[in-house]
């Protein structure tokens, strides 16, 4: 059984849309402007913190506090991971697989999710992201430092380029989740990751037969 990393915004949930509406509920008042979609997930990469210090760098703790009301009580409208997740999540774990969690998201809107989702656990490891910047390397490294793990036996499940770029620089093999209504499957492909799966079931249906 190989190994596996997992990315969360839109690979185990459809939480981009609940990401950018609760950010934009929270911070323009704060702003006092609109903040478009694009100008939102532009800032995307490092954790809330991140994005806010972008936008409001002088409402840092109170955009924050806003944010993570407004995504908790948002999430609601988003209530579920996409259908088949938690039962591949649990297949592979009972089939001995490493399945670990390497996100951008902060620790607070992580445990807000995987609560909603009955996926808190779920995971051998979770890493979440930091204010600094987009870190999915160091977090993957970090990993292999303290988990026995061998790296051409680790694939990492992610929906954006930047997951195939991080894959690539640590040295592990990645397959691109299409599946979200936000990914970009021409983007991913022209990227070449190692696999790329348009669905779930796709997904999981190599993993169980070792095609992956």
């Amino acid at each position: 059984m190989q190994h596996f990393l997992f990315d969360f915004d839109g690979t185990l949930g459809n939480t981009l849309p609940l990401c950018v509406a609760a950010f934009r509920e929270a911070i323009e008042p704060l702003a006092r402007r609109h903040l478009s979609d694009d100008e939102i997930m532009a800032t995307f990469g490092p954790s809330e913190e991140g994005t806010i210090s972008a936008l409001i760098p002088d409402h840092l703790d109170e955009g924050l506090e806003r944010y993570l009301e407004s995504y908790a009580r948002l999430h609601a409208r988003w209530p579920a991971p996409f259908p088949g997740i938690r039962e591949g999540l649990a297949y592979l774990k009972q089939a001995g697989a490493f399945v670990g969690l390497v996100t951008g998201k902060g620790p607070r809107s992580l445990a807000l999710s995987l609560a909603q989702y009955g996926l808190a656990g779920a995971f051998d490891v979770v890493k979440t992201g930091r204010p600094e910047g987009p870190v999915k390397e160091a977090c993957i490294e970090e990993i292999f430092a303290t988990c026995p793990l061998r790296r051409e036996k680790v694939l990492y499940v992610g929906d954006s380029p930047y997951d195939i770029k991080a894959s690539r620089a640590c040295g592990i093999r990645v397959a691109a989740a299409a599946w979200a209504p936000t990914a970009d499957l021409a983007k991913l492909q022209s990227m070449s990751p190692d696999y790329c799966f348009e669905t779930v079931e796709a997904f999981f249906d190599a993993a169980r037969n070792n095609r992956i």
